[in-house]
């Protein structure tokens, strides 16, 4: 199994960031076995674009509430870090209380 739990949807409150307000959160390391998704499907196109980053942020959007990370943005990273046999992805996480 790569994650943890196939989600569909975000079972979190609203958070409202920006993103300057995810910029501002300094990336750091989470298993993929760890992360619940919030989509259940890619788009191909997605996860086989070079440069699917061009123009977004370089690192995964997580967010962590009630003893789950929720992977909220960056599945198409996720799933290339795991077909190039990677446990971890670098991720910008947003916790909330």
């Amino acid at each position: 199994m790569i994650f943890k739990r196939i989600g569909e949807g975000r079972p979190y409150p609203e958070h409202g960031l920006s993103s300057r307000d995810w910029a501002a959160l300094p990336p750091r390391q989470v298993r993929l076995d760890e992360l619940v998704t919030t989509k259940d499907t890619l788009h191909l196109a997605a996860l086989l674009d070079e440069d699917s980053t061009f123009y977004g942020d370089l690192f995964a959007h997580c967010v962590e509430w009630q003893d789950d990370i929720y992977l909220e943005d960056g599945l198409h990273r996720a799933l290339r870090a795991a077909l190039q046999q990677r446990a971890v992805l670098h991720a910008r996480v947003y916790e909330i209380a």
